[in-house]
């Protein structure tokens, strides 16, 4: 994990939050930015690949974590 990605901690949030919430964040962000976004929801791991295919930006790896999932998400164009 690069020092500069940032961590978006979603966690104790539950579907539809986490993926609204990166969607806003995401909005804010350049073209190739990274993000890791943190969740407990266990739905993420569906959610989450669902919104960036839809939205087009790139899912570069999910991460089993203690109690949630851990995703590397680049902002699409």
């Amino acid at each position: 994990m690069g020092e500069t990605t940032e961590i978006y901690d979603l966690r104790g949030l539950n579907c539809p939050l986490p993926v609204l919430k990166a969607k806003r964040r995401l909005a804010d962000m350049s073209s190739g930015e990274l993000l890791w976004l943190e969740t407990t929801d266990p739905l993420a791991v569906i959610d989450i690949p669902a919104f960036c295919q839809e939205a087009g930006h790139r899912l570069i790896e999910t991460t089993a974590v203690s109690g949630g999932h851990r995703f590397l998400v680049e902002r699409g164009s």
